[in-house]
């Protein structure tokens, strides 16, 4: 234990540093708060913003513990994280920079952090007790706030959840943390589950966690923002003001506060009995499940999810490799493998899928996927200061491509502005904004394709005629065995993501419609019945087509200026699709490919036969005409993508990918 006080500066003048605050308290208040003692457990993520937070407030004397350093790891939510602190204990950091605020501050430093052997002294003449110790150190948690009920003290704890701030507040004589939490006799486990629950009955933060994996209750290591910190200080200031100058109410547990800035809620929290409450129970019932659930998938997860850079053995090719598997293609096929040549050169062996699905024309959608993974290729590569260089081999049967890439190292990297959009960039099925795509994102969109494509819009009141052509094209998608076959192929039922398919909850429809898309895809027989009797086709096409073509900002096809011909044509097409595709993420928009109508139309003009059903054919011509009354005959017949974009809220599902070593064409050999 340290006792810090410095000599204060001829030009620090504590009246003059903190009367910005006069007028929400008054002089005779801020004299109260510089007489008071606040005692802090732990000052790193939001211990280390409550300690200055109430230094600026005016208070002027402090218990503060912490044994630990500052590392990188802390550098995204803690106050005294900084290049030049790496190394240096977190309570001498953080007792520096309050003594900057104020240099008259009383500062007792537990450098030991809080112990069993010294929480008698670390509470001694302590006015308030805040919490900032890490979330998993339970034991010594509940023995510090049943100290603090013991001794007459308010205790309070402000949680930073997500992007908010949950509190709760243990005041003398009322509801104790023990009866609250109900932790006795409980394992680890079940300790964590308890605060977690308890912490936060609202439970906003649920919904919006990007990465489920990162909470591992096992190594007790979960995700945090800055904010919710900053937040937690300001709650936790705000209700200690209250308690110290008797103003205000502050809620004491069973009551408990949550604000979420991410969802824009509040919620004010009642929970009689604490855990024994029977929606308290409920919830742990379900967290439990959820935790098994979660080291269940743990304990399957497999080593592609890994970022490129972690692999610190990986071959230069192979950490590119990690970026480019992320590129996109029908129904999330993946038509590739990879063949590792050296560390700096793959073969690509790509196929297609021609011959069980229907969206396939003659390989080309898979040309263009394959197309879209050698520019996803270039921008890794670009990235770590390579420059690719790639050729096609010829191959006697075109179903199939081979192509060789090699990297070449420069001195510096070429610009790659579009890399943080490659896993990030999604589909999105669901509506969009209906704001106008503003002339100067048209001219950002048109240039990223290059000077051999141009892009066409439809947007304005144009929307609801692509709209309805969309809702024709869907009822042809739906009605035909070819589409039902892959239809009942490419969904992952029950997921919200899928490394090989479609995850149902990304498809677009609402609970009811995809139950009863599951039911029906179960047998032919089945769509053939609700499209006969029961209009089945509706639903969907609604759904998925005519209210999604209504609201987005606008519909788009690229054109190639010279008709592609062959696979290197449609390779080139699939760059500039993948580049329109990044360049949207970059600016914001979402994006939807709308292929199917392009798809009928070409198989319409080129005759060949895709269905057996004898209206196909008449309703793709059908389709033709209508779409050449937007594009005109020339550039549908040098379309090589269509799809709609406008602004809205990220997918909250989507496809992922394989993992990269189940691409690896030697990994598949010696499985």
């Amino acid at each position: 234990m340290d006792n810090h006080k410095t000599n204060t500066t001829d030009t620090f003048d504590y009246h003059e540093a903190f009367s910005r605050t006069l007028g929400w308290i008054t002089e005779d208040e801020l004299e109260v708060l510089r007489s008071k003692k606040i005692a802090i457990a732990g000052v790193g993520g939001v211990g280390g913003v409550h300690l200055l937070t109430l230094t600026r407030l005016g208070i002027g004397k402090f218990n503060i513990s912490d044994f630990d350093t500052f590392e990188q790891g802390n550098f995204n939510r803690q106050a005294g994280a900084y290049l030049q602190n790496i190394g240096r204990p977190k309570i001498d950091v953080m007792a520096e920079m309050a003594l900057g605020i104020n240099p008259e501050l009383e500062i007792t430093k537990f450098s030991d952090g809080v112990t069993l052997d010294n929480i008698d002294e670390f509470l001694s003449d302590v006015d308030v007790y805040i919490d900032g110790l890490d979330f998993f150190v339970l034991d010594l948690r509940r023995a510090v706030f049943q100290a603090c009920y013991d001794k007459g003290i308010p205790a309070l704890t402000a949680a930073p959840l997500g992007m908010g701030v949950a509190f709760l507040a243990f005041q003398p004589g009322q509801m104790s943390f023990e009866q609250y939490f109900r932790m006795e006799n409980c394992d680890a486990d079940e300790k964590s589950l308890r605060f977690l629950v308890g912490l936060s009955p609202a439970m906003l933060q649920l919904g919006y966690l990007a990465d489920q994996s990162r909470v591992d209750l096992e190594n007790q290591k979960g995700p945090s923002t800055p904010m919710a910190c900053e937040m937690c200080a300001g709650v936790a200031a705000t209700n200690t003001l209250k308690l110290l100058l008797n103003r205000g109410k502050v809620k004491a547990a069973p009551w408990g506060l949550h604000f979420d800035a991410y969802k824009n809620q509040f919620k004010t929290t009642w929970r009689p009995w604490g855990n024994s409450n029977p929606v308290q129970k409920l919830m742990l019932k379900i967290a439990r499940k959820s935790l098994m659930s979660q080291r269940e998938q743990q304990r399957e997860a497999k080593a592609g999810d890994v970022a490129p850079d972690m692999k610190k053995t990986a071959s230069d090719i192979e950490q590119v490799l990690e970026w480019a598997r992320w590129a996109p293609s029908g129904d999330n096929t993946q038509v590739w493998d990879f063949e590792l040549l050296s560390d700096t050169s793959v073969r690509i062996h790509g196929y297609d899928t021609r011959d069980w699905c229907v969206y396939d024309l003659r390989g080309r959608a898979s040309q263009i996927a394959q197309g879209a993974l050698l520019q996803t290729l270039e921008i890794a590569a670009n990235k770590q200061s390579f420059l690719v260089d790639w050729q096609l081999i010829e191959q006697s049967d075109e179903s199939k491509t081979l192509i060789d890439v090699n990297l070449t190292k420069t001195q510096t990297a070429p610009a790659a502005p579009l890399l943080p959009y490659i896993k990030t960039r999604s589909v999105q099925r669901r509506l969009l904004k209906r704001n106008q795509i503003t002339d100067r994102v048209k001219t950002q969109l048109e240039q990223i394709v290059g000077d051999d494509y141009s892009l066409i819009w439809v947007d304005g009141n144009s929307r609801w005629d692509m709209a309805k052509l969309l809702f024709r094209s869907a009822k042809l998608r739906l009605t035909i065995k070819e589409a039902y076959d892959v239809h009942s192929k490419v969904i992952e039922w029950d997921s919200q993501y899928s490394e090989d398919r479609i995850p149902d909850q990304a498809v677009g429809m609402d609970p009811v419609g995809l139950k009863l898309m599951r039911w029906a895809l179960k047998s032919w027989k089945r769509v053939q019945f609700l499209n006969r009797y029961l209009a089945g086709t509706w639903l969907p096409r609604i759904q998925l087509d005519l209210m999604p073509g209504l609201y987005c900002g606008a519909h788009f096809i690229l054109t190639a200026k010279k008709t592609p011909e062959n696979t290197e044509d449609y390779l080139n097409a699939g760059r500039a699709v993948q580049r329109l595709w990044l360049e949207a993420a970059r600016l914001g928009l979402q994006f939807q490919p709308e292929m199917t109508p392009l798809i009928f139309s070409q198989y319409s003009e080129s005759g060949q036969r895709f269905t057996s059903d004898e209206n196909g054919a008449l309703q793709a011509d059908e389709i033709r005409q209508r779409l050449k009354t937007f594009f005109g005959d020339c550039d549908l017949h040098s379309g090589v993508f269509m799809g709609r974009l406008g602004y809205g809220p990220a997918p909250v599902a989507r496809s992922l990918r394989k993992p990269l070593e189940d691409l690896l064409i030697k990994s598949k050999e010696g499985a």
